[in-house]
């Protein structure tokens, strides 16, 4: 046979002893060059049109959906970047504001291309003609659509500014919750328009204007775009909002240059304020704190300003702040709610200061402003690192992924090792709900606290079967039940509630081994519904704490480590000393414990059977007579006889 003919059969051969390696090379080729979702199915064309093996065939199906999964997660952790990229871009803007036109058209040039509409464009109300009126726009060609007004009901746009709530068409012209008019109809009309999305730019209660994204075919869109779109307008308001304090600064600095005792009697207070906006911007560039904000300010206000939590702070003059969307003084203080959309987050509060000056009032409001893009952008940054977490943990658990190289990468850049000893640990609430909803936020809460330990001990965290499951690292001089306990008291007190946690055995080598998680996971469920029969609600344990119990409640049976935890102790006695403890020990049990008729089955005297029983009870224990260790002890015994090598 030729060289030529024997070359593809040696080919083929290799191809059908490793049939998945070679079907993952064509997709990863187009996982590497970003190809569209239709070109994952060329590979498994060619191979029918080739008329390859139905092995082949196969393994290139499943090389295919495995391909697929890992471009759509891809993509949704491109995008997710993108957005919260293009917000902090945004918040860059804002925070270094000079001209409001600038930013109000990045803003929609952002929106646009982050949610892949053919349009977006931002409305302003007109309060002297109680209308609403186009400001911006990004992608429209029709110039009558560019010039529209709206009024109040009136439209789309004129429901959301009349409603202050986001409302979406799939199909403008087929929608009949909102008022049509001939001239609002004529313009989408030229437009071309037929989805449209539209959310409300709010100050404080009071609708201003809205931003608009619209497609020029029929489109869903999901509630993450609606959101993300809510994001850009919040945005877009306080940049008009920080325009007009700014077209307030400049107004006042004009009517000071018209009286030299206004200007040294204000200077002071215009210093001040822009102090404390070069501060902030500062703050919100490099990435600041809420207590950087708070001593900032402090310093420019001359007094102490403090960041309080929503449930500390005075309610009256917190929700007084929210609804009016400015400072308000309480007693000698001021008062300036941390809000974000309808959510308290807490409160600005300057002490001791009751004559403050109508700046300074403004420049704490702005203080409380730029300290809630703070806590949002931490809270989403926080948020993507415990889902990316849970996202691991997962794929641990399911076993998706079994590339040890690509585990270790996923696990280093979360500060994790998977090459350290680990435990699984099944944790739950014990309390009962009255409701859905409320035992959804319990659970929430529960992973949220799960969350930050995982994060702070190099571990990791997240949501299942009702209840949350967590893979944390094990210290060499620790054990699986002391971190159970742990871990139960740790999250319990952080949820305030009782937390049941049932550990696993320590698991090594999760990289090379990761079915050993979901395993691990198995034995953490059986010790927490164990901990739960048993009452012991609230509690953390590993199958070590149940003793003859702990074999059925663990994944790998561990007999070996039960019979040493039992009787090793006797047994190491017996091998050193070539005594006979364990063979008096078989004999007491099955003679009923009575010490005459067991020197008659050792043929010993009775004295002798005393003595070495009072042996066992050096070392066992005082208590190894009590019914519960007498029942392990003789579970041990007997799977010692069993376990040992036959006698020939």
């Amino acid at each position: 046979m030729s060289r030529d003919h024997v070359q593809p059969a040696e080919r083929s051969a290799a191809a059908a002893r490793s049939p998945l390696s070679s079907a993952e090379a064509p997709f990863l080729e187009l996982l590497a060059r970003g190809a569209s979702a239709d070109a994952y199915e060329q590979p498994v064309l060619l191979a029918r049109a080739e008329g390859r093996p139905t092995e082949q065939i196969v393994a290139l199906e499943q090389a295919k959906l495995i391909a697929l999964r890992v471009r759509s997660e891809l993509e949704g952790r491109r995008r997710r970047e993108a957005e919260l990229s293009a917000l902090f871009e945004t918040a860059h803007d804002l925070a270094g504001l000079r001209d409001l036109d600038s930013v109000l058209q990045a803003i929609v040039q952002r929106a646009r291309s982050l949610l892949g509409t053919d349009v977006a464009y931002l409305s302003l109300n007109d309060p002297a003609r109680g209308d609403t009126y186009m400001r911006v726009t990004e992608g429209s060609v029709a110039a009558r659509f560019q010039q529209l007004r709206l009024g109040m009901g009136e439209g789309l746009g004129g429901l959301v500014a009349q409603t202050a709530r986001p409302y979406v068409t799939d199909d403008y012209f087929k929608d009949d919750r909102f008022q049509h008019t001939l001239a609002i109809d004529a313009g989408v009309r030229d437009e071309g328009l037929v989805a449209i999305l539209g959310v409300p730019l709010m100050l404080g209660h009071h609708v201003i204007g809205v931003l608009f994204a619209a497609d020029r075919r029929a489109r869903v869109f999901e509630r993450e775009q609606i959101a993300l779109l809510g994001s850009f307008a919040a945005l877009a308001a306080a940049a008009i909002d920080t325009a007009n304090l700014l077209t307030e600064t400049r107004s006042a600095l004009a009517d000071l240059e018209r009286a030299n005792e206004i200007i040294q009697d204000r200077s002071g207070v215009i210093e001040r304020a822009s102090d404390v906006h070069d501060r902030l911007a500062e703050l919100v560039l490099r990435g600041g704190g809420v207590h950087d904000v708070a001593a900032a300010v402090s310093e420019v206000l001359d007094g102490t300003v403090e960041f309080a939590e929503a449930a500390v702070a005075p309610a009256g003059a917190l929700e007084a702040s929210r609804a009016e969307g400015h400072a308000v003084r309480h007693a000698d203080d001021w008062i300036a709610a941390v809000a974000a959309g309808g959510e308290l987050l807490g409160a600005l509060v300057l002490r001791g200061h009751p004559g403050l000056d109508p700046v300074d009032q403004r420049t704490l409001e702005r203080a409380a402003m730029v300290t809630s893009l703070l806590l949002l952008a931490r809270r989403s940054a926080a948020e993507a690192e415990q889902r990316v977490r849970g996202e691991l943990l997962d794929d641990l658990l399911d076993a998706r992924d079994r590339d040890p190289r690509l585990l270790r990468e996923r696990a280093s850049r979360l500060d994790a090792d998977l090459d350290a000893t680990h435990v699984v640990l099944a944790a739950r609430l014990d309390a009962t709900a009255a409701d859905a909803d409320q035992e959804a936020a319990a659970r929430r809460r529960l992973w949220s606290a799960a969350s930050h330990l995982a994060a702070t001990r190099h571990g990791l965290a997240a949501a299942r079967d009702g209840g949350t499951v967590l893979l944390l690292p094990l210290e060499a001089s620790d054990t699986a039940a002391a971190l159970a306990r742990r871990t139960a008291r740790h999250l319990g007190t952080a949820v305030h509630e009782a937390v049941t946690v049932g550990a696993s055995a320590p698991v090594e080598d999760l990289a090379a081994h990761p079915d050993a998680v979901a395993a691990a996971y198995g034995e953490g469920r059986r010790c927490l519904d164990a901990l739960r029969l048993l009452g012991r609600s609230g509690d953390g344990a590993a199958a070590e704490d149940f003793g003859f119990l702990g074999l059925l409640l663990a994944g790998d049976r561990d007999i070996a480590g039960f019979v040493g935890r039992t009787i090793g102790q006797v047994v190491a006695y017996d091998e050193r000393r070539g005594t006979d403890l364990l063979r008096t020990l078989d004999a007491y049990f099955a003679c009923g414990m009575s010490p005459a008729r067991t020197k008659d089955e050792l043929h010993v005297h009775v004295n002798t059977v005393a003595q070495r029983l009072e042996r066992v009870g050096r070392l066992l224990g005082d208590d190894w007579q009590s019914p519960a260790r007498t029942l392990e002890i003789q579970l041990a015994l007997r799977l010692h006889r069993l376990s040992a090598p036959a006698q020939r």
